[in-house]
């Protein structure tokens, strides 16, 4: 018998806060502004792990931009 193991498709705001290592309330914050894309599902928000890799990116390119 094998065990196979699913990828969460969704993140929650909480979840993804731990992952950018950032307070829950500056992370809602980034939803709230949209820059963290997220989608509504009847009272909550989701966030794809692909736009967390969206927003790191677009910080890592400001920052190499600002530092050049």
């Amino acid at each position: 018998m094998t065990t196979a193991t699913l990828d969460r498709k969704w993140h929650t705001t909480a979840e993804v806060a731990e992952m950018l290592g950032f307070s829950l309330s500056k992370t809602k914050m980034l939803v709230l502004t949209g820059e963290i894309r997220s989608v509504k599902i009847g009272r909550n928000r989701r966030i794809l792990p692909a736009w967390v890799d969206d927003y790191v990116n677009h910080c890592a390119d400001e920052s190499a931009r600002w530092s050049a």
